[in-house]
């Protein structure tokens, strides 16, 4: 059994897991906290105990008033400022401690095939750093948001994206960022990053000018015309940060008319 007292390595692959499941589903009889708790050799209450610490840390839960459980340790915090402060970094390390711990190879671990790895050394370990990040990444947004679209609640995951705000080759440091994550089903992720809508910052759906102008497509009413000056649905952790939000706007929307490409 493990000792009373939470190590670095457990630290990690709790905040690994806090970040991965809804804000919601953090008791003792969440399976996943159950097979957490497995494998760090504590009970699941020691485990949803720990995650309810780690909420306490969470800026944006306290800006909803929801403190969270109390006496989290300077550990705990430290911890918390690594992923906060270095998610690509971060997310690899906790991966890398969970395979080790469950006697699995990182590939394993991520579902990753490995038919089509046929390089070695530091390249596929780049290659596989960047597939395990990027599904912690989109783990980490459906989570944040209940696996519910935050425009229009569609709740169905297999038609569900972790959309980039910054797009992935803009922002190195902020590629597996949460905070530069939207779920966002598959037809407004497409518009999102083709720049026929945006979120403004203050968290609300704006369609382009450019595809407003459309009137031959009666779909659009209801895919994206209606839509419009509707504020999103908000999620339970890593608000979308309005510098990148800023940076979408600017960068990515369309502002004016412009000949569609295909």
């Amino acid at each position: 059994m493990a000792s009373n007292k939470w190590v670095r390595e457990e630290l990690i692959l709790a905040v690994n897991l806090y970040c991965q499941i809804p804000f919601g589903t953090v008791h003792a009889r969440n399976p996943k906290i159950i097979e957490l708790a497995k494998i760090l050799g504590r009970t699941p209450s020691a485990v949803s105990w720990k995650l309810a610490n780690l909420a306490s840390l969470d800026p944006i839960l306290k800006k909803r008033s929801i403190a969270g459980a109390s006496h989290h340790s300077n550990l705990d915090a430290k911890v918390w400022e690594e992923f906060n402060s270095n998610w690509d970094l971060a997310i690899f390390e906790s991966e890398k401690i969970l395979a080790e711990k469950t006697g699995q190879s990182l590939e394993q671990l991520a579902n990753i095939e490995t038919f089509d790895l046929s390089t070695f050394g530091k390249e596929r370990e780049a290659i596989v750093k960047v597939r395990i990040n990027q599904n912690f990444f989109r783990k980490s947004v459906l989570a944040a948001y209940s696996f519910k679209c935050c425009i229009t609640g569609l709740g169905t995951p297999e038609l569900l994206n972790a959309s980039h705000i910054i797009p992935w080759a803009k922002d190195v440091e902020n590629r597996v960022n949460p905070r530069n994550g939207l779920c966002l089903n598959a037809i407004h992720d497409r518009a999102f990053d083709r720049g026929l809508l945006t979120i403004t910052t203050d968290f609300k759906v704006k369609i382009s000018n450019f595809i407003k102008n459309n009137k031959t497509d009666p779909a659009l009413q209801d895919f994206l015309f209606r839509y419009d000056g509707v504020e999103i649905k908000m999620p339970t952790r890593f608000f979308p940060n309005v510098a990148f939000l800023e940076y979408h706007n600017k960068n990515v929307f369309k502002h004016i008319e412009c000949e569609m490409s295909v």
